[in-house]
């Protein structure tokens, strides 16, 4: 599954109104994300995007031992089982990369082995139109509570994850739906997985890892985690959860058996919006992933003693349309939707001043500087208002005064975004411009920040919203609950998992599980490019460019910063005796 963010509403370049409304109407028709040509990128801002990590890598001989890390994160998080659909948010991951196991991780090229703490071996081999994993677990892994680590726990994370059971608010069914058995091999340590077509992206599963006691009813899988970690497996335990203060403490396991860590506590604290680059600028944090925004770039990195590391990521900038909403039930609606949103100058506004460059994104599946990448968007993802209007006039919305009506009502969207975030608002009034253009009211409408996926985003209660999707080395399989075409369940409700927008297709789909079958990576591009020229022309979301790194660290720490492709290893951090 893909990670989401809240607090990655963008902070965008403070610009006079005039000005905003230039950038929101003007521009060409040219292809792409209209909006006339863009500016060349900077030597810096070429170098940030090829850089595939920047986290002042030391050996761990130059990283001394002890130390408290202070660590901003967006959100307070309640949910902390990842597979339970409110769980997937990145503030949670920064919690459980430490104190949970991840059976498989990724480096920084995006390349993904077994992680040796918990997984001795690990290979799949053809089984007939099939294959079957086999998975060797380290005897020394085991549970905080003293219980080993065996294949009960693979298996009944299994069978919650498989999507036969709706009570199981699952975020993503994809590869654990292809499993037909998960059964103990030659003895509790040995997992043996058969599948009943073959499945690329295996490693993608299993990680982070549940105890069988917590995921063996639906009670326990969605409440079990809730407000609570009870049980971990990690270099780091949770010390104490501070709902008050919104803090999450975790110190070193002596029970771990592993590589010790280097610092003696881990502190998360949630902070929003320009609270947690303050808390940065005065030192009371050393860490805080930063908003895409000038300002707080340029101050971070002014800040005494500061840092700012930059990478590239799988990670990007979007616009999810509700395919539900009564007002944009119709596919040309939504597209023209799309036609009047000037990508390109939404980009500028976002990316001006940042080292990064202002380049448009054309794929929902794969980033600018990934392997496989091609721009899929075609007309839809052209800034074309005329186009636009013909198609609103088809689909029965005809002018009427300033805005469009249709039967009586007005054509009116509600664009939700987390309060505290003025560049959501600004980002807001952008598109509410460029809309008006073409006759439809966009409402911007602010809601608390803790609240913005939970009460809107995943119940559907907006007709467009932004934020960003945090991308794995699975471009496929990853993204694959977010265009699923969602089903209706024995109850007759929609089971969505990730699929905000709540609007797919059969052909999505089949060409999504042919590209997460085959065992050809070039044959797995093409058909994933295929999926993706569909999924712009059903207007599931707006892609608008791919989301740099931008992590404000202490100089003197080693080991941290911005990953990219590759997933933190918390033993490493620590503290070193000069800045770098």
């Amino acid at each position: 599954m893909i990670v989401r963010m809240r607090r990655t509403a963008l902070w965008a370049v403070l610009v006079s109104a005039l000005a905003l409304v230039a950038a929101a109407c003007g521009g060409s028709d040219n292809g792409g994300g209209g909006g006339g040509s863009a500016a060349k990128p900077t030597q810096e801002q070429e170098a940030s995007a090829q850089k595939q990590i920047d986290i002042n890598e030391k050996p761990l001989d130059q990283v001394k031992q002890g130390g408290t890390l202070r660590w901003a994160v967006d959100q307070f998080s309640t949910q902390w089982n990842w597979n339970q659909l409110n769980g997937p948010e990145a503030s949670t991951s920064q919690v459980l990369y430490g104190v949970m196991p991840y059976a498989f991780i990724a480096d920084k090229t995006a390349k993904v082995a077994p992680n040796p703490d918990y997984v001795t071996s690990a290979k799949a081999a053809k089984s007939g139109s099939g294959q079957t994993v086999t998975i060797d677990i380290n005897p020394k892994a085991k549970w905080s509570d003293g219980t080993p680590i065996t294949e009960k726990d693979f298996e009944t994370q299994w069978q919650a994850m498989r999507g036969k059971d709706s009570k199981y608010q699952i975020s993503s069914s994809t590869g654990y739906d292809l499993i037909t058995s998960v059964k103990q091999g030659k003895d509790e340590r040995e997992v043996v997985a058969t599948f009943s077509k073959t499945f690329a992206d295996w490693m993608s599963l299993w990680s982070p890892l549940y105890p069988a006691k917590y995921q063996d009813t639906a009670s326990h899988f969605n409440s079990g985690y809730l407000n609570k970690i009870p049980v971990t497996s990690g270099p780091f335990k949770v010390e104490k959860i501070d709902k008050t203060a919104k803090t999450v403490s975790m110190v070193p396991d002596p029970n771990w058996w592993g590589a010790k860590p280097k610092l003696d506590r881990i502190i998360t604290r949630a902070l929003e919006g320009d609270a947690g680059v303050n808390a940065f600028v005065n030192g009371e944090v050393d860490v805080n992933l930063l908003p895409i925004d000038p300002s707080s770039y340029k101050r971070a990195a002014a800040t005494k003693g500061g840092v700012v590391r930059v990478a590239g990521g799988p990670d990007f900038r979007h616009f999810t349309l509700n395919g539900t909403s009564p007002n944009l039930q119709q596919q040309e609606v939504r597209q023209a939707i799309a036609m009047s949103i000037n990508r390109e100058a939404i980009g500028k506004a976002d990316l001006t001043g940042l080292p990064w460059p202002a380049r448009t994104m054309d794929n929902h599946f794969l980033v600018n500087t990934q392997a496989g990448y091609q721009s899929n968007s075609g007309a839809v993802g052209k800034f074309d208002p005329e186009k636009a209007k013909q198609l609103l006039d088809q689909a029965g919305w005809k002018q009427s005064g300033a805005y469009r009506t249709k039967g009586g009502k007005t054509l009116d969207l509600r664009f939700v975004i987390p309060v505290g975030v003025p560049a959501s608002k600004q980002e807001g009034e952008l598109a509410q411009a460029m809309l008006k253009d073409v006759g439809v009211k966009l409402d911007i409408r602010a809601v608390p920040s803790d609240d913005f996926f939970d009460k809107y985003v995943i119940p559907g209660n907006y007709d467009i919203t932004p934020f960003s999707w945090l991308g794995t080395p699975f471009p496929v399989s990853s993204a694959q609950s977010i265009y699923a075409n969602p089903t209706k369940d024995d109850k007759g409700e929609l089971q969505i998992q990730q699929n905000f927008a709540r609007v797919g297709s059969k052909q999505i789909d089949d060409l999504m599980d042919q590209a997460e079958q085959t065992l050809d990576q070039n044959e797995s591009f093409k058909l994933i490019n295929q999926a993706d020229g569909m999924v712009w022309t059903e207007v599931h979301s707006i892609v608008f460019y791919q989301r740099p790194q931008m992590t404000a660290v202490k100089s003197t720490l080693a080991n941290v910063g911005s990953y990219g492709f590759a997933q933190p290893d918390y033993t490493k951090i620590g503290f070193t005796s000069s800045p770098s």
